[in-house]
C-alpha cells in the first residue's frame, strides 16, 4: 500500500489539463497509468480492510477517469459512496469525483446534480470542500455551454481560494476563468 501511495505522489508528472478539451485531466503516459491501476486492483483483491478498500476504490475511480474510461470510474466510485458515511467529508469528495466521472461520460446533467448535492452538503456539514464543488460545477457548466452560470461558479471558487491563500488552487481557477472567457467570445 505504501508503494502505491508513493507512486500516486508522482502521478502529477504525467497528468495534464487538456486545453483542447475543456481542461479535462488526461495522462500523457497511459502505460504508467495502467501499471498503477494494475497495482491498485491487485491490492484491492488482497484486502478486506474497509479503510483500505475505501482508499483503493477512490483511487481507481480517479485513475480510470483520467484514463478516459468513465464506466470503470463510475463503478469504483459508487463502491466508495457505499462505504462513505452520509453527510461526511468522504461523501462530499466522492460526490465530486463521481460527478467528474459522469462529466467524462458526457452525462452532464447527472454530473451537475452530483455537484449540486456536494455543494449542499458543504453548506450544511463541511465547508472545507466548497471551493472544489464550485470549481467542478463550473467546469461542468462550461462544457454545457452555460457560460454565465459557469463564471458564477468559478467566481465562488476563486473567492474562497483567495481567502485560503492556496496559490496553486487560485491559479487553477484563474486558468479555468481564462479558458471560459475565450469560450464565451466564441459564443457571442
Amino acid at each position: 500500500m505504501n508503494e502505491l501511495r508513493e507512486q500516486l505522489k508522482w502521478l502529477q508528472k504525467i497528468i495534464y489539463f487538456d486545453e483542447q478539451d475543456y481542461l479535462r485531466e488526461k495522462a500523457n503516459d497511459k502505460e504508467v497509468l495502467q501499471e498503477i491501476i494494475n497495482k491498485a486492483e491487485g491490492l484491492l483483491d488482497q484486502t478486506n480492510v474497509e479503510r483500505e478498500q475505501f482508499f483503493l476504490y477512490g483511487t481507481l475511480g480517479n485513475l480510470y477517469r483520467v484514463k478516459e474510461e468513465p464506466d470503470h470510474a463510475i463503478h469504483y466510485l459508487y463502491r466508495v459512496l457505499e462505504l462513505a458515511s452520509p453527510d461526511s467529508i468522504e461523501e462530499i469528495i466522492t460526490l465530486i469525483r463521481l460527478g467528474e466521472a459522469y462529466k467524462y461520460q458526457d452525462e452532464h446533467d447527472k454530473a451537475l446534480k452530483l455537484f449540486e448535492k456536494a455543494l449542499l452538503n458543504c453548506y450544511e456539514f463541511e465547508p472545507g470542500y466548497l471551493d472544489f464543488a464550485f470549481q467542478h460545477k463550473g467546469k461542468c457548466l462550461m462544457e454545457m455551454g452555460r457560460i454565465s452560470e459557469a463564471m458564477e461558479a468559478f467566481q465562488g471558487a476563486l473567492a474562497i481560494r483567495k481567502d485560503n491563500g492556496d496559490q496553486d488552487l487560485i491559479d487553477s481557477t484563474e486558468k479555468a476563468i481564462d479558458y471560459l472567457m475565450n469560450l464565451g467570445e466564441g459564443h457571442e
